[in-house]
């Protein structure tokens, strides 16, 4: 049986310590200012949080692009001579349009690979969320399944990630095209903070509006709180440059689940570009998540 490389993309927020943790690798997306591509780092080797922040708040637009094909081919090749077959764990297909070019790639490099595998699973999850679900496909690898047995088991998993984040308002991810809902929600209205989930089939999806920052922050922890199941696992907090607030979010947690283990991290250039500065997501393991349709 062939090693399998687990890979996920610039979406996933992994810090370097998980990824390291894990041996997940990732695949980097651009971040482009002013007709200016950047690389996406997860590790801000081009520009720091504050930058990307900054840029945002100041009313500039940062727009991304996905894994371009070349570097899909570069890399999946590399593996796939290495001796790997590859799980690629991509974005939601509903924001990002990587994981059907890295399904395209994969057949047409496996022509010159007959006996490898390379599979492009929609992770149905973005930010922390897909790395959830990377982290999952990596320890069933590090069990020793089968190359079958990891994609379809890490493709039962998806609908159990919980999301759970709040913004100021959703001006950033309506530019973006990255979210869906009701022309209410897009109302600024003075003081009142949209919660969003990510829904079973990738959709990010305002469910509700809370008064005040403050109570958002604490509605995401209790809605974390009655979704899991399990509380002895790692739950991913992400915050786009409001480390205080963050702390916060991860201080209530620690409360209210106090077996759970909280790592806490930047949400990445990529998911910071569309969601705009000053969201905090948590993301677990917990009930299946639903479809949630809105008119």
């Amino acid at each position: 049986m062939r090693p399998i490389k687990v890979v996920t993309d610039s979406c996933s927020d992994l810090t370097k310590e998980l990824r390291e943790k894990y041996n997940i690798d990732y695949l980097q997306m651009n971040t482009v200012k002013d007709g200016v591509e950047t690389p996406a780092s997860l590790d801000w080797e081009y520009f720091s949080p504050q930058d990307l922040y900054d840029t945002i708040r100041d009313g500039n637009r940062v727009t991304t692009t996905q894994v371009p094909a070349p570097t899909f081919e570069t890399f999946f090749k590399q593996w796939l001579d290495e001796g790997f077959d590859i799980v690629y764990i991509a974005c939601s297909g509903k924001c990002s349009g990587s994981v059907n070019t890295g399904k395209v790639v994969a057949e047409e490099l496996l022509k010159d690979y007959p006996d490898a595998k390379i599979a492009s699973v929609d992770s149905l999850n973005a930010s922390m969320g897909e790395g959830q679900v990377a982290i999952k496909a990596a320890k069933l690898r590090d069990e020793g399944l089968s190359f079958e047995e990891v994609v379809a088991q890490t493709e039962a998993a998806r609908n159990k990630v919980n999301q759970f984040v709040t913004v100021h308002n959703l001006n950033a991810l309506k530019a973006a095209g990255r979210v869906t809902g009701s022309s209410a929600f897009f109302g600024n209205l003075l003081g009142v903070k949209p919660i969003i989930i990510s829904d079973s089939v990738g959709n990010n999806v305002p469910i509700k509006k809370v008064k005040g920052r403050f109570n958002s922050l604490e509605e995401i922890v209790n809605l974390t709180a009655d979704a899991i199941e399990d509380e002895n696992q790692d739950i991913l907090v992400a915050h786009a440059d409001c480390l205080e607030e963050a702390e916060e979010v991860v201080q209530m947690l620690k409360e209210k689940l106090p077996e759970a283990n909280i790592i806490l991290g930047y949400i990445g250039p990529i998911i910071g570009a569309s969601i705009g500065a000053d969201a905090i997501a948590i993301f677990s393991w917990g009930k299946d998540v639903s479809r949630f349709d809105q008119a």
